[in-house]
Parts: structure tokens; sequence; C-alpha cells
């Protein structure tokens, strides 16, 4: 048996009620150079970019129609082409698809509070807000494997104007120096910043330090000797008048070789 025909022109089809295709009734078979003769006006040659199957794809297709005759490798793409396909990516697969180093997490999380806190001028940092702002940070990418070479970290604080910048760390402080002396770091990942910390740390403090300009409490976790939580407040000088005495009623028998002191806003 010979090779099918590449190529039909059909005079006359027809697909029978239900049917999943056409029943050809009239053809002729007829070579490529007549199709493109006889179809010049279908034809054209375009560069396409997009992304498929999981990366860029740039390629330069010759259709007849909705027949594609040829399709090779666009070795030089429109860069701005290039980087609409790798946000198209982005926003079907995800910002995952970027590097997420701890700084880059830890600094989405404390722009996110500063926005929930304070609202304008602090940028919007959700995946909708990010995805808006991906193509400045994708020059020279070409394919997936760039992505992940994205300093997502410095990308976040190019979205702060210098004045925003210089107020960050003490609006939103990485970490926060207790009387102990520690630089113990902040968790913004909730829906209140938490201070996670061992109790006898913080002896000598009458109150905890307010964030976002003194608009929101630091939540304190209490930490026993051995870092296992001991109680939980947002104001920590009740919780010295109020509901200290408990606490060290239960640790002190347990840690005795740890201070305890009875009054320890002014140990």
């Amino acid at each position: 048996a010979g090779a099918r025909p590449g190529w039909l022109a059909v005079a006359a089809a027809d697909r029978p009620a239900g049917a999943a295709s056409a029943r050809v009734r009239q053809a002729v078979v007829i070579g490529e150079d007549i199709a493109r003769f006889a179809a010049a006006p279908l034809l054209e040659t375009v560069d396409e970019v997009a992304w498929r199957d999981g990366d860029v794809v740039a390629r330069r297709v010759e259709r007849l129609g909705a027949i594609e005759l040829d399709a090779r490798p666009l070795r030089r793409p429109d860069p701005e082409r290039v980087r609409a396909a790798l946000r198209d990516g982005l926003r079907a697969e995800g910002l995952g698809l970027l590097t997420w180093t701890p700084a880059a997490v830890a600094l989405r999380e404390r722009l996110a509070f500063l926005r929930g806190a304070l609202g304008e001028p602090w940028p919007e940092v959700d995946d909708a807000a990010l995805l808006e702002r991906v193509p400045q940070w994708l020059a020279g990418a070409r394919r997936r494997s760039d992505l992940r070479r994205v300093d997502v970290a410095a990308a976040l604080r190019g979205l702060l104007p210098w004045d925003l910048a210089a107020r960050l760390d003490e609006l939103a402080p990485e970490r926060v120096q207790v009387p102990s002396g520690s630089r113990i770091r902040v968790d913004y990942a909730g829906e209140r910043p938490v201070l996670a910390v061992k109790l006898q740390e913080l002896f000598g403090w009458d109150a905890a330090p307010r964030l976002a300009g003194g608009r929101v409490p630091l939540v304190v976790h209490l930490l026993s000797p051995a870092g296992r939580p001991a109680a939980v407040t947002a104001d920590l000088a009740t919780f010295w008048r109020e509901g200290y005495r408990a606490v060290r009623a239960e640790l002190r028998g347990r840690y005795p070789r740890h201070p305890w002191p009875e009054d320890p806003a002014r140990a």
C-alpha cells in the first residue's frame, strides 16, 4: 500500500447528524505546490512566542489557513514577548517557579504586614500584584530555568521608594533586641507579628514594642527554658501582674537552676 496523499481538494462533504466526523463525497488529490497556489491568500508566516508544556517556546511558523506547514526555532525572539510568555507561565503554574529564599519570604511577609497595617503607599505583595510587576524582574530571562535565578528579595526591595525603604526596619523590624541582649527574629507569617522568646530573656521588660508606628502590638510567645510554649500575651505588663505567678509556680520546680524573680518587670 502506498503512502496517504498529503493534500485533498474537497469539493463536497457532509457530516450526518450525530456523527463525530465529516464524510468526503467528492475530492481530488493535489500536491502542496498547488495547494499553496490555490489558497495563496491564506498563507502566512508568523513568529510565535508562548508558554507551552512548561516552558517558553519560540518558533517561526508557516501556515495555510489552520494547517501548519512548517515550524522552526526562533533564535532571537522579541524580549518583550518572551517576558510576556514567562509571565503567562507564572500565572499558570504559580510564583513558586521563582526561587523564594527564606530572606525573600520573610521580606514579603513584612511588606504584607505593613500594607495591611498602614495601607498605601506600602505596596501590595499578593500573587496578583506581584504578577503584574514580574516583567520588570525578568530582564535577560529566556526560559523556565532562568526564573530560578531571579533575585526575588532584591526585586521586592525594588518595590519601595527610598523613603519607604528607609523606614522598613523601623516599622517592621526583622529582629527585636530583648533585655538579655539577644536579637530575636519576628515572625510575620500570621495575622499578627509574633516574637517567640524564652521567658527569662524578658525580665526587666515592662512592655513589648508596638510595630507599624505604634499601631500593632507585638504578640509575645513566652517559652520555657527548654524552648517549650509557656504563655502567649500581647500585653506584657498585664501578664507580669496577672499571669506570671501561675507560670512561675508551674515551671520553677522543673527548672530550678533558672531565675524566677517575684517582680520580673524590674528584675
